[in-house]
């Protein structure tokens, strides 16, 4: 029987007592143990073993509700069934509690000391509430005596001809009456039928072991301790209750939350049995109902820890709880329960659901107060901050000055350490508490801030008051300015706007901090937000303040400013040191509010400046550094942008994820007008896959008119004609891509190179059949400050050689192969390759035409672009190849095992160059490339150059 597991010794000793008592030898037993070890199922199953034996089994229980009633348990013992017949009369006349109220004890008719009528108390002295109290002074009154002679000789009197088990369950809990009962009838039973049977142990207070000794003090007393389960037996438990397959699974994690607690591990398999559905046992209503029987004044003490975190030491606990405990009486508590299994060996609760579970047993009020009470009390003894505005939080109130102060202090630490979540608690609190309207608008615009981190959409629930304390003067510039970047990110263009025109004639020139920082917030403007910024300038600042330092003006503005400014003027190349110093010290500005648009214009530098690669890594550790900070907004941002390096690279396959990504972590509603850019990234990378249909369905997101004022929307606009010219809707694509350029024109960003739109418009008169508008454009286009960049410089060439004569096409192709081998760009460079091979092909040189044909192909099945695989399988079966060469990648280590100089050579024969071409551009002797080549076909296990493995494309960058 699963609820008798370890417990067989005590049940023979049992046995050895009952048949003492069915010799005429009475005894009693006291069943202890900690609370749920089992010892009232321990008492049934042997009441169970004595009724099969004749023997008359009575059972009275205690309850703590029923202390102050005298005789509680001789009542019950009365009403028992199975007496003989005149046997319950009697005893339940003499049970009754008005046989103590006899005149004769006291001369003027009042009870004696010690004693009160029926109805009041025998005790004397104050309860703590988890005990009885101590003993009364003085004597037992005589009427007391009297009436426990008279029950113990009409007790012993039934058992007389039948034998009588005696059962009395929690005589901790036992009315000073009937405790008096007990006494004297353990001293008569030596020479009874009468086995007494008594269980104790929830909580071993003083007044309860005064009442053992008492009792066991006897030489036909005893007493059985009971102990909680080993791991065996409780895994034992577990598999007899849910079967060996589901306990296989299932038990090691139950036992380790019961301790070995019998009754905690009944409740567990109960509730798995019931709920067998849930992956967890609900460990917490099975914890309640052991707590519950323990009594009122455990479950406080088991609460208050919950409050105080598991670590509270009892003096803390005590004076929580005011005046109910001592520190001695919850360390008893605590010391109790650990022996119980309920608390682990350090006294704490052995699931976070636990500390949950007993804190929603309380009534809401009794849980606000109990919070409150805590943090007053670790606001007087000096406890940090953070650990007051726990408790005010949970509470939901701030009653005092101290605790807005508390909460705002505590906040700050928590944006500080990035716990932004912790921080939006407080400050919202704090906020609805504080009394001053100029501390209010502070705390909603750091309550802003702390939310735009979670989800710029929360924040946009603040935009209308924050500009309000704008106008009234609560808030300071700095403030203000950060309002007028959330302004904007959610469209509300004109607003923000509004607010500069306020802040600019409030700052005057004798500012030079405020001038200087509503400047570098004009400069941004100009950049990211140029159909706003057009015509509006701050005034310059006076010659001799000009180059006055604020300390007060935030650094990732100024930063966000210089690099807004290089990129406007088209000189990205010149600020990539600025930039990558930005991305380097990112990391020590995660809290200043301007941090993530610094970094995204430091990103956006290097993809103007041609470097993606570097762009690429950047983005990716501040992606990193985000997601474990838990900042969804600048998770969201970084995916973006790395998405946009990875499409720069050619990999839209990575490009796409990213894009998801981001689109993940912010709702494209909570993006604002800058859903523009993981959008748009998405929509080229999926055209670039093949996923026609997907970006289709993208282009129907509802984007407003707002969106096209800003970057964002250009970048959005420039996708769209992407998608367009990749889906053969020329037209479409080419009125997109002279949108483009008709914007940046208007916004005076045409030489910044934001967007190659004439290279693309180029592209598209051409699929147009219109050669003479495409190479005005692509002229245009090399004519351009930045065209020398390899990014740029690589798809202009391609462009160009299919509008120019055929007589040019080699050397410009060959160039816009090493182009694009710099810039990174897999997707031109299969592009590049395609046509290359297709003027071999016309010329005749179909074994040439081959070779790049195979290493085009590789790269788009190893990108994932497969538009432009099926459009070279098309050239393939022209050139009579059979099929891809995808699978002829070298050996697993064959390539690594090439020298820089034999991958050179390798990459160029693989090209289709012959060995003096190779030689030319190397800048060797033709003997030498020979000797590599044999070099190279040794290592890799080939014979001869067209079996050369198709990915050895080029791994380092032109040489001379």
């Amino acid at each position: 029987m699963p609820s008798l597991l370890e417990r067989d010794a005590h049940i023979d000793r049992l046995d050895h007592l009952l048949a003492d008592c069915l010799g005429r030898a009475g005894r009693v037993a006291l069943v202890d143990g900690p609370l749920g070890s089992g010892k009232s199922e321990l008492l049934r199953v042997f009441a169970a073993r004595a009724a099969e034996r004749g023997v008359l089994v009575v059972g009275a229980s205690c309850s703590a509700q029923e202390r102050d009633l005298p005789f509680g348990i001789a009542d019950r013992i009365a009403h028992s069934p199975g007496w003989p017949a005149g046997h319950a009369e009697r005893l339940a006349a003499l049970a009754d509690p008005a046989v103590l109220d006899d005149p004769a004890d006291s001369a003027d008719g009042t009870a004696p000391h010690g004693t009160v009528p029926y109805g009041g108390t025998l005790h004397s002295g104050a309860r703590n509430g988890t005990g009885p109290a101590a003993d009364p002074a003085g004597p037992p009154p005589p009427a007391l005596l009297r009436a426990c002679r008279d029950l113990t000789t009409a007790l012993l009197a039934a058992a007389a001809d039948t034998p009588v088990l005696l059962c009395v369950e929690d005589i901790g809990h036992a009315d000073e009456a009937s405790l008096h009962f007990l006494r004297h009838l353990v001293r008569h039973l030596p020479q009874s039928r009468v086995l007494l049977l008594l269980t104790d142990g929830s909580t071993p207070w003083p007044a309860r072991r005064r009442v053992h000794a008492e009792l066991l003090r006897h030489p036909h007393a005893h007493r059985l301790a009971l102990a909680p389960l080993s791991r065996a037996g409780a895994l034992r438990l577990v598999t007899e209750g849910l079967g060996e397959e589901d306990a296989r699974h299932r038990g090691p994690g139950l036992v380790d939350v019961a301790g070995g607690n019998p009754l905690l591990l009944h409740a567990l398999v109960d509730e798995h049995l019931d709920r067998a559905d849930e992956p967890e046992p609900r460990y917490g209503p099975a914890l309640l109902s052991c707590l519950h029987r323990a009594g009122p004044g455990v479950l406080r003490v088991v609460q208050a820890q919950a409050v105080l975190g598991e670590d509270a030491p009892a003096e803390d606990v005590a004076r929580l709880l005011g005046e109910r405990e001592s520190a001695e009486a919850v360390a008893r508590i605590r010391a109790a329960l650990t022996a119980a299994g309920l608390l682990d060996g350090e006294g704490r609760l052995r699931t976070t659901a636990a500390g949950a579970a007993v804190l929603e047993d309380l009534a809401p009020h009794e849980r606000t107060e109990l919070r409150l009470r805590a943090a007053q009390l670790a606001h007087e003894s000096g406890s940090p901050a953070a650990e007051v505005a726990r408790h005010l939080v949970e509470a939901g109130r701030a009653p005092a000055p101290w605790a807005v102060a508390a909460l705002t202090g505590a906040a700050e630490h928590a944006l500080l350490d990035h716990r932004h979540r912790t921080a939006v608690a407080c400050l919202q609190l704090a906020h609805k508490e504080a009394a001053e309207e100029n501390d209010r608008a502070v705390l909603r615009h750091r309550l802003a801030q702390a939310e735009w981190q979670l989800n710029p959409s929360a924040a946009a629930r603040h935009l209308a008051p924050l500009t309000a304390a704008v106008r009234a003067g609560h808030l300071g510039l700095a403030e203000a300015l950060v309002l007028v970047r959330y302004l904007l990110w959610h469209g509300r263009g004109e607003e923000a706007l509004a607010v500069l025109d306020l802040l600019r004639d409030r700052t005057g020139p004798a500012s030079p901090a405020g001038t200087g920082a509503l400047r570098d917030v004009e400069t941004w403007l100009a950049y990211t937000h140029p159909g706003l910024a057009r015509g509006r300038r701050v005034p310059a600042l006076p010659a001799d303040l000009r180059h006055t330092v604020a300390p007060d003006v935030d650094p990732q503005l100024r930063a966000a400013a210089a690099l807004a400014g290089a990129l406007t003027r088209g000189r990205a190349a010149e600020a990539v040191d600025r930039a990558q110093q930005v991305l380097h010290d990112a990391h020590l500005h995660g809290r200043t509010p301007w941090a993530e648009e610094a970094a995204l214009l430091a990103l956006r530098v290097l993809l103007e400046a041609g470097r993606a690669d570097s762009a690429a890594v950047w983005s990716q550790r501040l992606l990193g550094t985000a997601a474990r900070r838990e900042a969804p907004t600048a998770t969201a941002l970084y995916s973006a942008a790395h998405a946009e390096a990875a499409l720069r690279l050619g990999e839209p396959t990575r490009a796409a994820e990213h894009s998801r990504a981001a689109l993940t972590h912010l709702s494209p509603t909570a993006w604002g007008i800058a859903v523009g850019l993981p959008l748009g990234t998405l929509i080229v990378a999926e055209s670039r896959t093949g996923e026609h249909s997907s970006a289709a369905k993208h282009l129907t997101h509802a984007v407003g008119e707002a969106m096209f004022q800003s970057l964002y929307g250009l970048h959005y606009l420039f996708a769209r004609g992407e998608h367009y010219l990749a889906t053969r809707h020329g037209h479409a694509a080419l009125a997109d891509f002279l949108s483009c350029g008709e914007l940046l024109r208007t916004w005076g960003l045409d030489g910044a190179g934001v967007v190659p739109w004439r290279t693309q418009a180029a592209d598209a008169w051409l699929r147009l059949d219109n050669r003479d508008r495409a190479w005005r454009l692509i002229h245009e286009q090399l004519s351009r400050a930045d065209a020398d960049l390899p990014h740029n410089r690589g798809p202009a060439l391609r462009l160009l050689a299919a509008a120019g004569p055929a007589g040019r096409r080699g050397p410009l192709l060959t160039e816009a192969v090493d182009l694009t081998e710099a810039s990174g760009d897999r997707y031109e460079q299969v592009r590049v390759l395609t046509d290359l091979s297709r003027l071999h092909q016309g010329s005749g040189n179909k074994r040439r035409a081959r070779l790049l044909l195979r290493q085009a192909l590789h790269m788009a099945n190893m990108c994932a672009l497969r538009p432009l695989a099926q459009e070279l399988l098309s050239v393939s079966a022209d050139l009579g190849e059979s099929g891809p060469a995808a699978d002829e990648a070298p050996e697993p280590g064959g390539a690594d095992a090439l020298t820089e100089s034999e991958r050179r050579v390798a990459s160029l024969a693989v090209l289709g160059y012959t060995n003096r071409e190779i030689a030319g551009r190397l800048y060797v002797t033709a003997s030498t490339v020979e000797q590599h080549l044999t070099r190279v076909y040794r290592k890799l296990g080939v014979r001869r150059r067209k079996d050369l493995p198709a990915d050895l494309r080029a791994g380092l960058r032109k040489t001379g």
